[in-house]
């Protein structure tokens, strides 16, 4: 048995090291290097090159090294009837409830906007709103979701969610299913996406969506860019519908300097950086599940494959 790391960015090192430190024993592989890939049983993965999973013969676990698994669907080549795990963590919860928490506070107090009047050398005190001014609609009420809902409570917002099926959460407002989506939707003044990304979710976030929202919402995305519709939003923001939108997330990352969101006054941007896998952390639970795959215990962690989540 052996663990290889797919991932395409500089973080190879530290994950090996980590497990290293977690285990000595075990037998860690950047896919970069020469390894024996007939003894890879566990791959930790994240965004990996399309149709690296498939050099494995004896792949028996696919290991997201984060909460998000779409881009393992996205892979029409990855091993198939292969248990996929995914990462829960409480740090990936809390920063982005606290991230989401700024975000929602920025707009608020108009901070992005001042930014902006600086930089031109503009004194223009603008009006403000106070939290019980709006109501939070937090699209996705999972892990993340749920905790965020729940801490804004904690802050005095009035908060609702929407799930797909109903959920319970005390102090906020339950929507669920297709029959409550509109009346959750129109009374949302600032909207928040914590969906996972699934072909029924891709694209979600688009003209018909957006336009269920009051007057002057404000979109606060820090799920996956696929669940927007560039297009459809600078329309809505364009039109004065939208007031602005706050977004982590993106079809392509980095964004293209010749994309639309850098230069529009409506848009505040942050680089997908809103709640990142502590390594140490989250080591602990992918040794764990290494020795339950070893032992032929079930695993912990693992997704739904017929929903994608």
């Amino acid at each position: 048995m052996a663990i290889v790391i797919i991932r395409q960015d500089n973080k190879i090192e530290l994950w090996k090291n980590a497990l290293l430190k977690a285990n000595s024993s075990l037998k860690v592989y950047s896919y970069l290097d020469e390894h024996p890939k007939e003894d890879i049983t566990m791959a930790i993965i994240w965004k990996h090159p399309k149709g690296s999973l498939a050099n494995y013969p004896n792949l028996k676990c696919i290991a997201s090294a984060g909460a998000g698994v779409d881009y393992i669907f996205n892979d029409d080549t990855r091993p198939k009837n292969i248990p996929i795990t995914r990462i829960v963590d409480p740090f990936l919860a809390s920063d982005m409830s606290e991230h989401v928490l700024a975000a929602i506070l920025a707009h608020l107090k108009n901070l992005n906007t001042y930014k902006l009047k600086q930089i031109h050398n503009k004194w223009e005190p603008m009006d403000y709103l106070r939290i019980k001014d709006v109501t939070i609609g937090i699209l996705g009420l999972g892990e993340l979701g749920a905790l965020t809902a729940t801490d804004l409570t904690k802050f005095g917002f009035k908060v609702q969610g929407w799930s797909r099926s109903q959920k319970n959460i005390k102090g906020v407002t339950a929507f669920s299913g297709d029959n409550e989506h509109s009346a959750f939707l129109s009374t949302s003044n600032i909207l928040v996406c914590l969906l996972p990304l699934t072909p029924a979710t891709e694209g979600i976030l688009n003209e018909k969506l957006l336009s269920q929202l009051p007057k002057n919402a404000y979109l606060i995305n820090v799920a996956r860019g696929g669940h927007l519709v560039d297009d459809d939003l600078i329309a809505l923001l364009d039109s004065g519908h939208l007031s602005g939108a706050c977004l982590d997330v993106y079809h392509t990352e980095p964004l293209p300097k010749s994309h639309i969101f850098w230069n529009h006054n409506k848009v505040h941007m942050t680089p997908h950086y809103a709640s990142v896998s502590d390594t140490n952390s989250v080591i602990p639970q992918i040794v764990e599940n290494y020795k339950r795959l070893d032992s032929g215990k079930k695993l912990q962690n693992l997704v739904d494959t017929d929903k994608g989540y």
